[in-house]
């Protein structure tokens, strides 16, 4: 990873919460690898703890490709929403068990790079820093969305998503000892926008279609303790949430000209709450423990499940690092660090004719 030149400080990523749009993440660490930066402390909260984890197996170029593969029916697939979850509609077993398979599951204290996942103690209203034990436990439990994804126990009590207390980690980074902290804030323009527009965005009458036909292919909601006797009032209420949570996953996929405003879903009322409290949290936070650099990519049109955006989430990530370029140069440079004096990306000198 980094190898230390003797003027060269340790980098943290304070990788911040946000669902779908966490893919910013993934072209925050593709652009700052291409200029010379590599992390040496590594926090993250919800989908920041994702990627960073895997970045520490040496995966997100796998990761990379397999999230834009897949459709909004997969990923809801992945999630293994179930009638017997407890604490949330959903208990993302699928998703764990791909990632411990196919990327391992080391012990944190194992890694070689220092990482903190960051959940929230939901009895005692604590965060939580999770920096032992198996590593995807601890994202697991760092993603738990309140209300969608089941709580994860803990000791004797039980954890929830980080975000609620803390949305960009920069003050975990600080106390694991980092010189330079770079934070990456997912939620910035959330507050504020209406999330029913994208006319651009809308999507085709066949691509509706096929996504509709795949829909049919995989269920939605399962019920590991199913049996012949269930009440049918509850399987059809469990329904509607399902449509509510799809709703609220595909972003709307109608413009303003097809469809009028209709009251949002449970799930949309309940992310929107989500996104307002952790804006307010994240500036209230950043204004008493600030990092060294700040990026924020612009991904306030991009839904909660919307992983059909995840190119355009990263490359806005990339983005994001080129427009604070200046800001990262001088918080180098102020702290000794010599490493990008000169552009990286500068054009090479032409040759003589």
């Amino acid at each position: 990873m980094n190898e230390s030149t003797g003027h060269e400080k340790k980098i943290a990523l304070a990788l911040g919460s946000g669902s779908a749009r966490g893919m910013a993440h993934i072209g925050v660490i593709q652009r700052l690898s291409e200029l010379g930066i590599r992390p040496d402390i590594l926090c993250g909260t919800s989908v920041g703890a994702i990627i960073a984890a895997c970045y520490l197996t040496g995966k997100l170029d796998h990761f990379e490709h397999w999230i834009q593969s897949l459709s909004t029916t997969q990923v809801l697939h992945y999630m293994s929403v179930s009638l017997g979850a407890t604490g949330g509609v959903a208990q993302a077993t699928r998703l764990i068990e791909f990632f411990s398979r196919e990327y391992g599951n080391p012990n944190i204290e194992d890694l070689d790079l220092p990482f903190a996942a960051v959940a929230t103690d939901l009895v005692r209203g604590r965060e939580v820093w999770l920096q032992r034990g198996p590593l995807w436990d601890a994202v697991r439990a760092s993603m738990a969305i309140p209300g969608i994804l089941s709580p994860v126990p803990f000791r004797n009590s039980w954890l929830v998503d980080g975000g609620l207390v803390n949305p960009v980690p920069v003050s975990v980074c600080r106390a694991l000892g980092a010189d330079i902290i770079i934070g990456v804030d997912l939620n910035s323009d959330l507050v504020g926008r209406q999330k029913v527009i994208s006319n651009a965005k809308a999507a085709k009458a066949e691509e509706i279609a096929e996504e509709e036909e795949a829909e049919e292919e995989l269920p939605i909601l399962e019920d590991e303790n199913e049996d012949e006797g269930e009440d049918p009032f509850l399987g059809a209420a469990f329904s509607r949430f399902a449509a509510s949570v799809k709703e609220a996953a595909s972003n709307f996929r109608t413009s303003d000209e097809d469809k009028k405003p209709e009251p949002p879903g449970t799930i949309a009322v309940m992310m929107s709450a989500i996104n307002i409290m952790q804006d307010r949290i994240t500036r209230s936070r950043l204004a008493g423990e600030p990092a060294d650099i700040m990026l924020w990519p612009r991904l306030g049109h991009i839904g909660l499940m919307e992983f059909s955006s995840a190119a355009e989430a990263i490359q806005e990530g990339r983005d994001a690092v080129d427009r604070m370029l200046p800001a990262i140069r001088h918080a180098f440079k102020s702290e000794g660090d010599n490493r990008l004096i000169e552009p990286v990306d500068a054009p090479l000198p032409r040759s003589p004719l």
